[in-house]
């Protein structure tokens, strides 16, 4: 049992931190940049991509013996639309503003590689409760990165965050960074922050291990 629990959290702390999709993996750029004009946003695109991520990895793991290896790509995202189109409806009905915001980028999940992928490379090859904890993590991961770089932009963009305003009313707004270049910038930026963190940490670990081996 208790190995069993290790092993979910592996694969939970996987997408958070080893294998995060936007930071690590850098896939999913489009809606990256796409929705991180605010932070509202892009807790919203998400919620709603880790929602997709947990469905469509749950109901692959499911079909995973069933579905012919020939059309498994196609069955995927037949299944991957239908948890898009049941999100879509969701936040059209009850998040409508957030429905309109996000626009075109809610249906392009479908397309999104990060779901995809991770039904492709683990929930057709792993069990249902697996899975599910993959996609809860690599939708979290996902969120976490995107929420962070939506933070910087609408703070330098708008001088607000999650819409409260921070600098005042007497502050200047970058406007290039809710616009797709300042997006790329700050992407960039935090993706180098990110990597520099990942060596300093990765490079401390093979030092550590090198004292106890000596």
């Amino acid at each position: 049992m208790p190995k069993k629990e290790k092993s979910l959290s592996s694969v939970f702390m996987n997408g958070i931190i080893a294998e995060n999709p936007t930071l690590r993996l850098v896939l999913g750029t489009c809606p990256t940049i796409a929705s991180t004009t605010s932070a509202v946003n892009a807790v919203g695109m998400g919620a709603a991509a880790t929602f997709v991520l947990v469905g469509s990895n749950v109901v692959i793991s499911l079909l995973r013996n069933i579905i012919p290896d020939k059309v498994r790509i196609p069955a995927f995202i037949a299944v991957i639309c239908t948890f898009v189109t049941i999100v879509q409806m969701f936040m059209q009905a009850f998040l409508h503003d957030l429905y309109e915001s996000l626009g075109v980028f809610i249906p392009l999940i479908v397309v999104n590689c990060i779901i995809l992928a991770r039904a492709e490379a683990f929930a057709s090859k792993n069990g249902v409760l697996a899975s599910a904890v993959d996609g809860v993590g690599m939708g979290c991961g996902f969120t976490l990165a995107i929420t962070c770089i939506a933070i910087i932009r609408e703070l330098l963009g708008n001088g607000t965050i999650f819409g409260l305003n921070v600098f005042g009313a007497d502050y200047e707004p970058m406007l290039l960074m809710i616009l797709a270049p300042g997006g790329f910038m700050v992407f960039g930026g935090v993706l180098a922050i990110s990597n520099l963190v990942t060596q300093h940490f990765e490079k401390k670990k093979k030092d550590e291990k090198g004292v106890i081996h000596a």
